[in-house]
């Protein structure tokens, strides 16, 4: 079972995130604020995150740097409510394997998520 990490601040989104992916047979983490979810990725080790750009306590842009640094075989789908194609190109360009905007359209993240586990599966065999 894949494990997603959902980090954003705003409860409601998270929530919402998280009930979805479990319906779809995940296994789902959830964090708040980067230092949160830098530490979730250490102990629950995701496959996959779902990663807000905008956060209390930094950039989620940054964060994806760091995190494809340390963890490169880990996909990492941007969430954003800014629809600013400058950013979504930074965020491709390191490393993100999808850009999602708000309101999120949960057939698209369903099919994006299940497109990286795929692609997850047939490198590990």
């Amino acid at each position: 079972m894949e494990k997603i990490l959902i980090v954003d601040d705003e409860q409601d989104i998270v929530e919402l995130l998280e009930d979805f992916l479990i319906q779809k047979g995940y296994n789902t983490g959830k964090a708040y604020t980067l230092k949160e979810a830098s530490e979730k990725i250490s102990e629950f080790k995701p496959g996959i995150i779902l990663l807000d750009i905008k956060l209390p306590d930094g950039d989620g842009v940054i964060f994806l740097k760091e995190i494809k640094q340390e963890h490169p075989n880990t996909e990492v789908i941007m969430i954003t409510g800014l629809s600013d194609k400058e950013i979504a190109l930074e965020a491709l360009k390191n490393g993100a394997a999808d850009y999602i905007c708000k309101p999120i359209d949960l057939n698209y993240l369903s099919t994006s998520v299940l497109s990286k586990v795929v692609s997850r599966y047939k490198e590990r065999t």
